[in-house]
Formats: C-alpha cells, sequence, structure tokens
C-alpha cells in the first residue's frame, strides 16, 4: 500500500500487519478499535449519568491511547524515516484536539481512523487468504513405494523420482508423470475448467489435482516448494507490486496532497493570529486535516488489485499484478494465434493426392522418411498417419519452406506451395486450403509426385467465444503463418473477419505494433512460438499455461486450461475491476473536494468530517472487494461444437 495511506506497508515490515490472521477478532486493529469503541460508550453512559467528570475524562482518554495505537506507533516509525501520510494528519489532529482540551473529539476522532484501518487490513488479509487457499489444495500426506513397502511421507519429504501412488478421490501431492494407471482427473481448482480430464500413462499431472477414477502411480518430477501450485501463488503475490496506471495516479496525488495539506493548515493557522481569532482558525486548520485525508484515495486501487487478482487466480486466470488488470480492462482489440489458441493443436493428415500412378501409400512413406527427426506439427501429424518411413539419407531443413533430402540417389523435397511448384495438382492444392487445411507437396528428382492435406480443427467453443468478444465491442483478428486461403476458412469458420496470413514470428509483431496504434491490443498465444508477438502487445495471454514454465513466467497473463472460455472471463472481470477502480478513485477525490471547504468554513466539526470520511472509507474499501467476485455474466452457456469444415476431399 502507499506510504500517503501509511497503513500497510509499516506493517508489512514491522511484521503486525493482519494479513496472515485467520479471523476477523485476530486481526490487531479490529480489536484495538473494539476496546476504544467499548470505553468511548462507556465514557458517554456514565456522563449521562452524571458521574464524576475525571470518571468520563479517564475511559476517554483510555479510548484514545488504545484507537492511536493502530496508528501513532507505525506514523512515528515512518516520520523518522522522512515519510509523512495519513497517520500524520491523523495524529496532528489528535494531539490538536486534546490540546484544545476536547479529548472525546480526539479519541472519536482516534476510534474512527481506527476502524478504518481494522477494515483494510482485515478486507486485504482475507483476499490474500483466499490466493494462499490454493496451497491448501495439497493434501497433508502422501503415499509413496520406498524399496517396494507404501509409505505415508509429508508433501515436503518428497523427492524427484519418488513413485506416489495415488488412490481415487484423492488430491495429487505434487506435480508428477503418471507411470500407471488410468483416470480422469478433476482440475478445476488449477485450472478453472469443470470437464474431468482423461489422463494415463506419460501424461503430466498437477498439484492439487483430484484423481477421479483409477488408482495412479505418479513419478514425482517436482519437489513441493517448486510445484506448479506453489509457482503460482509465489508468482502473484510477487507481482502484485506491479502498480498500473490508476494506481500510480492514486499515490501519486495521495502523496502530494499531504505535504500540500499540513502547508495550507499552517496558513489556516497564521490567519487565525492575523485576524485576531487563533482558537477558531486553530480548530478549523484541524478539521481541514482531517476532511482533506486521502487514505480512502490511497487504498482505492491496491484494495481492489489485490481482490481481483486472488479472484481471477481460483478461475484458472494467472494476472500478474495492478498493471496488467488495468491494462486488460482497456483493451479493445484482441489478436489470436491459430494453432494451439484458436484450434486443438493436435494436426491430422485428411488427404493425399498423388499424381504419375505413384501410390497415396508411397507417398506417406517418402514424407515420413523426411520428418522423421522432426519436432514440427506437420511432422507429428504426416508420421501418425502411416507407419511406414522410407529411408531418406542427407536430410536439412530451409526454414520456412520446406525439407529435402535423399533416397536411393534420387533427390527429394518436402513443403509449402511456392517452395514447390504444385504442377499439375494446383487445383487440388487450392481445394485443400479452402478446405481450411495446410497443403504440402512431396516433390521427386524435379517432379510433383503427391500433396499431403493436414487440418487442425477449431476447438469446440472458438464460435462461440468469438461471438461474444464481437459482442462486447472487441475487434478481433488471427495471426497465423498458414497460408492465406487456410487462415480465411479457419477464420469464417470462427466468426474473425480480420486475418492476417503468412507471418513470421517477426511479422506478427509488426502486425501488433500496427494494431496497437489504433486501439490497446492484447495478443494470445502459446507464450513461446509467440513471444515477439506477446512481448510487442499492450498485453500478452498465454493460453494453456498450466505447467509451462516460460509462459508463467513470461506473458503477463497466463490461462492456465485449454479452454478458450477463459479469454472472454478474463477480459469481463479486467473490466469490472478497472470500473471499480475509477469508481473508487472518483469517490475519493470528489470526497476530499467537498469536505475541504465545508471544513474551511465551520459548516462541519471535527467529529462530523472524521465520520463521514472514514464512512466513506469504509464503503470504498467494500466497494473494492467486490473486484474479488467473479461476476455471473462471465460464465458462458455449455460449449456448442464448432462448426465443420468442409471436407478435403
Amino acid at each position: 500500500m502507499s506510504d500517503a495511506c501509511g497503513c500497510s506497508d509499516e506493517k508489512n515490515e514491522t511484521g503486525e500487519a493482519g494479513e496472515e490472521a485467520e479471523g476477523f477478532w485476530q486481526v490487531r486493529e479490529v480489536r484495538f478499535a473494539a476496546a476504544a469503541g467499548v470505553l468511548l460508550l462507556a465514557g458517554w453512559i456514565l456522563s449521562l449519568a452524571g458521574v464524576p467528570l475525571w470518571v468520563a475524562l479517564s475511559l476517554e482518554t483510555g479510548a484514545l491511547l488504545a484507537a492511536g495505537w493502530t496508528f501513532v506507533p507505525s506514523t512515528l516509525r515512518r516520520l523518522a524515516r522522512g515519510k509523512i501520510g495519513v497517520g500524520t494528519l491523523m495524529t496532528i489532529a489528535a494531539v490538536g484536539a486534546v490540546a484544545l482540551g476536547q479529548i472525546e473529539e480526539a479519541a472519536m476522532l482516534a476510534f474512527l481512523y481506527a476502524i478504518a484501518e481494522a477494515l483494510e487490513e482485515y478486507s486485504v488479509a482475507r483476499t490474500r487468504r483466499g490466493l494462499r487457499a490454493l496451497l491448501e489444495l495439497v493434501p497433508d500426506q502422501a503415499t509413496v513405494l520406498r524399496a517396494g513397502v507404501q509409505v505415508t511421507v509429508p508433501p515436503a519429504e518428497l523427492v524427484l523420482g519418488d513413485r506416489m501412488v495415488v488412490r481415487p478421490g484423492e488430491r495429487v501431492a505434487t506435480d508428477g508423470r503418471i507411470l500407471t494407471g488410468r483416470t480422469s482427473l478433476d482440475t478445476s481448482a488449477l485450472t478453472g475448467e469443470s470437464v474431468p480430464v482423461e489422463a494415463g500413462p506419460g501424461a503430466e499431472v498437477y498439484a492439487g489435482s483430484i484423481n477421479g477414477t483409477g488408482p495412479l502411480e505418479v513419478e514425482v518430477t517436482s519437489t513441493a516448494e517448486d510445484n506448479s501450485l506453489a509457482k503460482i501463488v509465489h508468482i502473484v503475490e510477487t507481482e502484485q507490486s506491479r502498480k498500473g496506471p490508476g494506481q500510480r495516479l492514486a499515490d501519486a496525488i495521495a502523496k502530494r496532497l499531504v505535504p500540500g495539506i499540513l502547508i495550507v493548515a499552517a496558513l489556516i493557522i497564521a490567519y487565525g493570529f492575523i485576524v485576531g481569532e487563533p482558537v477558531l482558525w486553530f480548530e478549523r486548520a484541524l478539521v481541514v486535516l482531517v476532511a482533506a485525508s486521502p487514505c480512502a484515495l490511497a487504498i482505492s486501487v491496491p484494495v481492489t488489485v489485490v481482490a481481483s487478482v486472488g479472484a481471477a487466480s481460483r478461475i484458472g486466470v494467472l494476472i500478474k499484478g495492478g498493471a496488467a488488470v488495468e491494462t486488460l480492462g482497456k483493451i479493445g482489440t484482441i489478436a489470436l494465434d491459430k494453432t494451439g489458441t484458436l484450434t486443438r493443436n493436435n494436426p491430422a493428415v485428411i488427404e493425399v493426392a498423388t499424381t504419375g500412378g505413384v501410390t497415396r501409400q508411397q507417398v506417406l512413406g517418402l514424407a515420413a522418411g523426411l520428418e522423421a527427426r522432426s519436432e514440427h506439427p506437420l511432422a507429428r501429424a504426416i508420421l501418425a498417419a502411416t507407419p511406414e518411413r522410407a529411408e531418406v539419407t542427407q536430410v536439412d531443413t530451409v526454414p520456412g519452406a520446406g525439407l529435402y533430402g535423399t533416397l536411393d540417389g534420387a533427390r527429394l523435397r518436402l513443403g509449402r506451395p511456392g517452395w514447390i511448384d504444385p504442377g499439375p495438382l494446383v487445383a487440388e492444392i487450392e481445394r485443400m486450403q479452402r478446405s481450411g487445411a495446410t497443403a504440402v507437396l512431396i516433390e521427386q528428382d524435379g517432379r510433383v509426385i503427391g500433396a499431403i492435406a493436414v487440418r487442425d480443427e477449431l476447438r469446440p467453443e472458438a464460435r462461440e467465444v468469438i461471438t461474444r468478444l464481437n459482442r462486447a465491442g472487441y475487434t478481433t483478428a488471427m495471426l497465423t503463418g498458414d497460408n492465406t486461403l487456410t487462415a480465411h476458412a479457419l477464420a469464417e469458420a470462427a466468426g474473425i473477419t480480420q486475418v492476417h496470413a503468412d507471418l513470421r514470428p517477426e511479422d506478427k509483431a509488426e502486425i501488433i505494433r500496427t494494431l496497437k496504434a489504433q486501439r490497446p491490443t492484447a495478443m494470445v498465444g502459446d507464450g513461446v512460438n509467440d513471444a515477439p508477438a506477446l512481448a510487442t502487445a499492450d498485453i500478452g495471454i498465454a493460453m494453456g499455461a498450466m505447467g509451462t514454465d516460460v509462459a508463467i513466467e513470461t506473458a503477463d497473463i497466463a490461462l492456465m486450461g485449454e479452454d478458450l472460455h477463459h479469454l472472454p472471463q478474463a477480459l469481463e472481470h479486467a473490466r469490472r475491476t478497472r470500473s471499480i477502480m475509477l469508481q473508487n478513485v472518483g469517490v475519493s477525490l470528489a470526497l476530499i473536494a467537498v469536505l475541504i471547504p465545508l471544513a474551511l468554513f465551520g459548516i462541519l466539526g471535527l467529529a462530523a468530517v472524521v465520520l463521514v470520511h472514514e464512512v466513506a472509507e469504509i464503503l470504498i474499501i467494500a466497494n473494492g472487494v467486490r473486484a474479488g467476485r467473479i461476476s455471473r455474466r462471465t460464465q458462458l452457456p455449455t460449449t456448442q461444437p464448432a462448426p465443420a469444415l468442409e471436407p478435403a476431399a
């Protein structure tokens, strides 16, 4: 929090903050404020009963000391470091009221300010506890096989290579890889996806997942301190300190306002001596000090950010601090990568065209021989389509074009149209591309012998999500390295009208710069291949980042699951958060603008100004905490299948 407010920073440093408290009454400020309230109430009742004045005065003094303990010590420590804040204003006002003999007024001021401090500490503690509650998804015990015997150990004692036994209904203690068994995993607490994920040998599992149907043996691949769940919590807590424009503006105003108000108060006191009414204008100076308190302004954005980021993490959206959530809230254009974002990233061969009497199997066998060592998605699709692989030698790559090699002295080439002339297959290639498939040609000794159509199907929710984004006023665009015909076919099926195809990574970044010049732009990609575009955009959003260190570390926002529904959820949540921020800042500034003249001209006294100011601060905190709820409007109906593309053949 800001020093201008003078609340949380000092307490964090001294270990006195209430953020680790489990309940409302365990927050230190709450207990001291309650004690002050009881003493004030007792003093007021006894004064009405006609007891001696010193009895009521003693109770009021006790209330003043109890309430003052919540902010005076931290104010003095901050002053020793040359920092002033709202606590400074409140301390001066309380001391001034005591000097004027207004013990009851001073106690009331301190009591109400202590209440605001207590509620601020509790609200921040509650939202941060909500984030750290993710760590509680890890079970207290884990069962492991050691020397052939099942033993139970705390998750902190798990080591890399341990074999965990996870029974149906149990949570996974740390990240691992399934060795034996098949099951459905409930990952909703991590990714926000309600549909269980089918998993078997070789599949990755993450800490906190619930094993659904079958017993598993899982090899431990991450310690408890470094698993995916711990990383999420650590990153969010660390990145909460990244301030956005709204928070920096609120801090700047608050920090300049405090010394300015002290100067104004000094001038008011000087005016009182000039006109011969020093006591009257000294009182008004004290009231102006309280009226101009910018604590509500200083806490208006941080409380909202903490609540918002914590809530987003619970639906599988990792937002890195106030800067990211503010920027996401004003995005106007959304650029989406095709492969792995709009599509499933699971391409498959759907057609093979041949010439000159060459068979389908021969074409696939030659292509598989060339692609045998490639990690490209198209290579995986070709290799999965045939068990046969020709013994191709001297294989090399031409970046952005294809592969070449040698088989029994014959030169082979496999690559995109343009690098290889389609010759008699030109019509077939165009038809494949219009159906949304990527076509690759294979050539033998300068003669085209076949074309292979590979298609990566749209995610079933893609059309629904794009429709929702368009209706919400966003401009959507597809960025892809695929050919223009294929890109337009997929974009049309998804409902996207703005398409940029045949792009290299640096081309995508240039397109993002152009889009940014028109409206704030977000780029949605995989966090690795689209790194230049993600870095260039106002906000980079990594899709399906659960367990992907690079994506989690580099993206401003990471959608932990594979469901594209999380994108409109995150955008809606950020817009609502930004709206709450602006509401809080606007109300805080308006409050100061109204109270200062009312205090200066004696319309409101010290008690009235304190009451109005602190009630408004409580309302602003409560409004900020609203950002910790996920609006029902972000929830989407059950996914409908994506429109089927026309078959290539």
